[in-house]
């Protein structure tokens, strides 16, 4: 297989270390090319990569459903009428929908983001307080410093614990002094502290001066009966989000005789919308940094092409005596082409290791900090192989132009040349 002639490769490996400076001049487009390519790719990932970061811990699949008032009349019941969901509609929607996998009631203390006193040793914070199942750390997961979240136990007997803020803990703690265990008043009703969170500095929904109780002891200590403030739902995976908002919506209009074409009602947020966005711009952004890559990339193996234009030219009584000799115009033509391929091939390894080093350089700079969202840019191997595969294919090319132009010599004709 000619693949394998060793001549034909020594051939190869001659010709282009004759000139070793216009070379590497001619591979330099190519390899800056290929530099450009990576680095572009790799960035789009570390900053796809870094909004998972940013986003681990929330449910991407899920939404928020709360009451609000009417803005229409219905049924005889004039407009701004206040709707208050109760604790049955969360067993309704979960026996009635089957699409939703996990759903949180919840409850605030005061009013919606309302500030709470909580008080400890004559300290005091004006925390957010929250009614809340252990359901609710699978949709906005809550990173834990010390001790553990709510339980189905503290449910069940309506303990009295509670979890708080980094920011919480602040404000009625000393900085080095224990938590977990020591009380603290709400209310004049006493909670013990069996975990500490901090934010994981995604969509904070909550803030970090909070508070969380068992919802079972948040309606015993402070008289909220059934009510239910709004509830926190992660859909199914393959059912996309806003049918189910759809659905939830139509049972409890109906349920609390709202109508249809109200759209005050009833409030909503689709955390699935953001996710949606923020997939799609990431996608959008390596689809342009690919399609930038590879033109940079054409316009080096252009520049190989030019060369060999050259070279050609400069060999046209090496090719004239070869075809005297009985070299066929496919062997001529495989040379050339073979050249192309080397130097595109070797340009973008090297390029590839340049890239490399630096998208290391950006991670380790960059990749293990909290704020700027840049991780682990690095390109996979698909893209690294489908780059190099278009880099060799337009190498083929491309090569093809200096190698129709070699065969077009005729022999005669080179051997008259001086």
């Amino acid at each position: 297989m000619w693949l394998f002639d060793r001549d034909l490769w020594l051939e190869v490996f001659a010709t282009l270390g004759k000139n070793m400076f216009r070379t590497f001049l001619t591979m330099l487009g190519v390899i800056f090319a290929m530099v450009i390519l990576m680095l572009l790719l790799g960035s789009s990932n570390g900053m796809s990569n870094g909004f998972d970061k940013v986003f681990a811990g929330t449910a991407s699949n899920s939404l928020f459903i709360w009451s609000q008032k009417t803005s229409e009349p219905y049924k005889g019941f004039e407009r701004g009428r206040e709707i208050n969901f109760r604790i049955e509609d969360a067993t309704i929607l979960k026996e009635q929908i089957p699409e939703i996998e996990v759903l949180a009631p919840r409850i605030e203390l005061g009013s919606h983001r309302g500030k709470v006193a909580v008080y400890r040793k004559g300290r005091t914070s004006g925390s957010a307080v929250y009614g809340d199942y252990p359901e609710i750390d699978e949709i906005t997961k809550k990173k834990l410093v010390e001790g553990r979240f709510l339980n189905k136990t503290d449910i069940t007997d309506s303990k009295k614990v509670c979890v708080i803020g980094e920011e919480t803990f602040k404000l009625l703690f000393d900085k080095n002094e224990k938590a977990v265990g020591e009380d603290i008043r709400i209310n004049g009703v006493f909670f013990k502290v069996v975990g500490i969170y901090k934010p994981n500095n995604n969509i904070n929904i909550d803030g970090e001066n909070a508070v969380f109780i068992p919802f079972s002891t948040f309606q015993k200590a402070f008289g909220s009966g059934d009510r239910m403030g709004w509830m926190a739902i992660s859909v199914n995976k393959d059912t996309p989000v806003p049918i189910v908002e759809e659905e939830i919506k139509k049972l409890l209009k109906n349920k609390y005789d709202i109508s249809p074409t109200d759209e005050r009602g009833i409030g909503s947020f689709d955390m699935s919308e953001i996710f949606n966005n923020i997939s799609g711009f990431t996608m959008v952004l390596k689809g342009f940094s690919f399609f930038v890559g590879i033109f940079t990339l054409l316009a080096g193996v252009i520049a190989i092409s030019n060369i060999l234009l050259i070279t050609v030219k400069e060999r046209t009584k090496e090719i004239g005596v070869r075809r005297a000799l009985g070299a066929t115009p496919k062997i001529v033509k495989r040379q050339i082409v073979l050249e192309a391929i080397v130097l595109t091939a070797f340009a973008g390894l090297i390029g590839f290791a340049i890239s490399v080093g630096v998208l290391t350089l950006l991670d380790y700079k960059f990749g293990s900090g909290e704020e700027f969202p840049f991780v682990d840019p690095m390109v996979s191997i698909s893209q690294f192989l489908i780059s190099f595969l278009l880099m060799v294919s337009l190498s083929v090319l491309i090569g093809l132009i200096p190698a129709n132009r070699a065969i077009k010599i005729k022999p005669i004709e080179a051997l008259r040349e001086e």
